[in-house]
């Protein structure tokens, strides 16, 4: 009766095991990823992804929001149809795909840094009901490895204890990784308030609730129009815009540290222009066109950061449409670095 009883036990034991692995699912150590636009097309999507040797893809579902301060908001009904289509192939090729509630505000001609709803409590509750309908109808039925809570909502993220909630929400409908993307910041020797805000950041409880810490990494770097790699890497070590001697990378570890959580770059991007290092968030930071450039301040980051043990990984931001507007699509240099560096 004994040996049945443990047999039992044994058997439960491995079963439970095999679900959490199934879970979990089998992810790759570091995540070679890429972003998806939001208008982007599938087969162009499909070759860049290809092209560039990526492991990871994070598919954005768009979210509508009339206006900065509306507590309105629907799923794009194209948009999930089109993430859905996308999912599948890419699973059936192996790929780890992260899901995204993209925030889509006054047709994408606003900022979601700025995005400041009346009524909070309406727009904690309202998120909550947008993350279940993605998590049950997306992330679930086609086994999504990653979901991301919520992006660059600087407005927000001071309401620490509602996101924990949500992240705790999440979790327990999804027995994926979840994330929780914020955005970059600054610092300066000679702003105290800076500084006091950036502490807020890294004191924020959210963080200690989700997987890995995923950073939209738009750190302004340096004031000139042209640099070398060499002085990209001194600057993210000592951001030379304005004189603010940032350092970058210490900050970004301190969450690592203080968390002993791993740092995935969920948006590194740069307009192929001079400047791209001035202000990286900015797709009209100048008139002139510049790849190498924004090649070589991807170099920058592979330099700082691919061999530091806290790193996750980066998501090279943005693929899938390449019209001459889109001034983040790779450039033909940051094309060929950038799958040297996924290979």
């Amino acid at each position: 009766m004994k040996k049945i009883i443990i047999l039992t036990i044994i058997l439960a034991l491995c079963s439970f095991m095999a679900v959490y692995k199934m879970d979990k699912g089998e992810l790759p150590d570091k995540l070679n990823s890429v972003n998806l636009s939001t208008d982007y097309e599938i087969n162009q999507a499909l070759q860049d992804i290809k092209m560039l040797s990526a492991n990871t893809v994070n598919v954005p579902i768009v979210i509508k929001i009339p206006s900065l301060e509306s507590n309105k908001m629907i799923i794009d009904e194209y948009s999930k149809n089109k993430a859905i289509q996308i999912i599948k192939i890419l699973k059936e090729n192996n790929k780890t795909v992260i899901l995204e509630a993209f925030p889509w505000i006054d047709n994408g001609s606003k900022y979601e840094t700025e995005y400041n709803p009346k009524n909070k409590e309406q727009f904690f509750k309202d998120w909550k009901i947008i993350l279940s309908e993605l998590i049950d109808e997306v992330a679930i039925p086609y086994n999504v490895d990653i979901v991301n809570t919520a992006s660059n909502f600087s407005k927000l993220e001071p309401y620490e204890q509602n996101w924990c909630d949500i992240i705790d929400f999440t979790k327990k409908r999804f027995k994926g990784l979840v994330t929780y993307k914020t955005s970059w910041w600054y610092t300066a020797e000679w702003d105290l308030k800076s500084k006091e805000l950036y502490n807020k950041k890294l004191n924020n409880k959210l963080f200690s609730k989700v997987d890995f810490i995923s950073i939209a990494a738009y750190f302004e770097l340096s004031d000139k129009p042209i640099n070398t790699v060499e002085e990209l890497v001194k600057c993210i070590n000592s951001s030379t815009v304005n004189n603010r001697n940032q350092n970058i990378k210490q900050e970004i570890e301190n969450f690592a540290n203080k968390y002993n959580k791993k740092i995935f770059f969920g948006e590194l991007g740069f307009p192929r222009l001079e400047y791209a290092a001035t202000h990286p968030w900015n797709n009209n930071v100048s008139d002139l066109v510049n790849g190498d450039e924004q090649a070589r301040c991807f170099n920058a980051y592979k330099i700082v950061f691919e061999n530091e043990k806290y790193i996750k990984g980066f998501s090279i931001f943005a693929v899938g449409e390449k019209g001459k507007d889109k001034m983040f699509y790779p450039s033909k240099e940051s094309m060929n670095f950038i799958k040297l560096w996924y290979e």
